[in-house]
């Protein structure tokens, strides 16, 4: 029991972190749209969809790895994990930013930077430095050091906010526009080094060659699932300037499809703040002997899809205030936040429902499932966006953690049947959205009253989830 305790504290402050993280830099996204023309905000969601997809790459799986070798039983000498694992990270790292160096009039290009080679370069390094730290970081983790991991990261995001205010605020200059968040990105990171120091020395850096193949063979699965998973939240902005033929035009509905993911991105940090939580819960309880723990699994996915829904309709219903959050000039996309919220559900539920695959050892499932999204996110981009643009995006997403969520639910019924209460999940799933739809039918003219009439339907939820679920309003106490 004390260990669960443990690894439930530490997830905490991990899981608090990162989401405290998401939060102030979602804070920024006002300041940018306000300063930045639809088209600049468009490069910085291209740029940071590259950033995104190329950390999975240059990772290439060596945390896990790194982790399942230092907690090896064969591992005899834990450091020399440690310093292989940095020596390699060091290397690629390099490595890559030489090859951008070589290759940056075409990179620059490719990002719509052409003008300002100096932004991909910057980018580069960025990344490069983000992810020789990541194993610096998974050291502390080893170590249990989750106050110090915290610290770090927030001290990193309080540099970049800081950076980002005196830039925007103080001395802005129109012709920099976004490179000042490139700027900002790239000290934040590289003041993260020095930083790190004590994690980086006092020890001997050595490579074990034989070592560091093996965790290569470990962790190249991963490699591929991570791939996946990141390109089905991000491939969208990376493809759509490809899709529409305009270039310019492409750019500015990537700013506003960008921006406006931001307004529902509330949706992403509390599945996020619920990952960090279920995955030590599902292990507690399994290791429990007796119990109901089918009964915990399946009711941790009812109130994660009840909670879900009230904060879908708790922004939908109030969105005349919280479209404030973006400029006037971008609210033009802001019909995709209700799809993308749906599909951040889907994402969530899928989420719950590996319970399944990680319990019985056949992660590989989780693969599949993965890459089938791919495939869906490929297809439906190609096929929607250079018709529909942005929208194209929204229903992508949408379809992809749909078809993802189905596929895991119908495979997981055949291999380990968990007795879910699909018909009450689907009661409130359904049962929102319908009120949802109610509430969009209120046009009054008056934005204040329009959300005043919004406010029973949301009252109405809450009291029928009370009901049926005998939630006691008054605590008896």
């Amino acid at each position: 029991m004390a260990n669960i305790k443990s690894l439930v504290k530490d997830t905490a402050v991990y899981g608090l972190s990162s989401i405290i993280g998401r939060f102030l830099n979602w804070l920024l996204v006002p300041l940018y749209t306000k300063m930045l023309l639809t088209g600049e905000y468009g490069v910085v969601t291209n740029v940071y969809a590259y950033v995104a997809l190329l950390l999975v790459i240059l990772t290439y799986g060596m945390e896990t790895g790194f982790f399942r070798f230092i907690n090896g039983k064969e591992t005899r000498e834990p450091m020399k994990v440690y310093s292989s694992s940095l020596i390699a990270l060091a290397a690629t790292s390099t490595l890559f930013i030489v090859l951008v160096a070589t290759f940056l009039e075409p990179i620059s290009r490719a990002l719509d930077v052409e003008a300002h080679p100096a932004y991909a370069m910057m980018m580069a390094v960025t990344v490069a430095v983000d992810a020789f730290t990541s194993m610096p970081f998974a050291y502390l983790r080893y170590k249990k050091r989750p106050l110090k991991f915290a610290t770090l990261k927030c001290v990193g995001i309080g540099i970049n906010i800081g950076l980002n205010l005196l830039f925007f605020r103080v001395i802005y200059n129109p012709e920099i526009g976004v490179g000042y968040i490139f700027f900002a990105n790239l000290l934040a990171s590289v003041i993260m080094v020095p930083l790190l120091l004590r994690e980086l020395t006092g020890f001997r850096w050595t490579m074990d060659w034989g070592l560091l193949k093996r965790m290569l063979v470990y962790s190249f699965p991963l490699l591929i699932l991570g791939l996946a998973g990141n390109m089905n939240q991000n491939l969208d902005k990376i493809l759509l300037p490809y899709l529409v033929s305009d270039k310019a035009d492409a750019m500015s509905q990537l700013g506003i499809y960008g921006a406006c993911c931001k307004v529902a991105l509330v949706m992403m940090m509390f599945t996020q703040a619920f990952r960090y939580a279920y995955e030590p819960f599902i292990f507690a309880q399994h290791r429990k002997e007796g119990g109901d723990n089918m009964g915990a699994y399946s009711d941790a996915m009812k109130y994660f899809v009840i909670f879900a829904m009230v904060i879908f309709l708790g922004v939908m219903f109030y969105m005349p205030v919280l479209q404030n959050f973006i400029d006037a000039k971008y609210r033009s996309g802001l019909q995709v936040v209700p799809i993308v919220m749906i599909g951040d559900v889907f994402f969530g539920v899928f989420y719950n429902l590996s319970v399944w695959y990680k319990l019985t050892d056949k992660t590989i499932w989780g693969t599949w499932f993965s890459l089938a999204g791919l495939a869906v996110t490929i297809a439906l981009n190609v096929m929607l966006v250079p018709r529909f643009g942005y929208m194209g995006c929204a229903w992508t997403a949408f379809a992809c953690y749909g078809v993802m969520m189905i596929a895991s639910y119908l495979v997981g019924q055949t291999k380990y049947p968990l007795r879910y209460p699909v018909g009450r999940i689907g009661a409130y799933f359904f049962g929102a959205l319908l009120l949802f739809g109610i509430g969009q039918a209120v046009n009054t003219g008056n934005q204040w009253l329009d959300m005043a009439a919004r406010t029973p339907l949301l009252l109405i939820y809450l009291l029928a989830i009370t009901k049926f679920e005998h939630i006691p309003l008054i605590s008896k106490r």
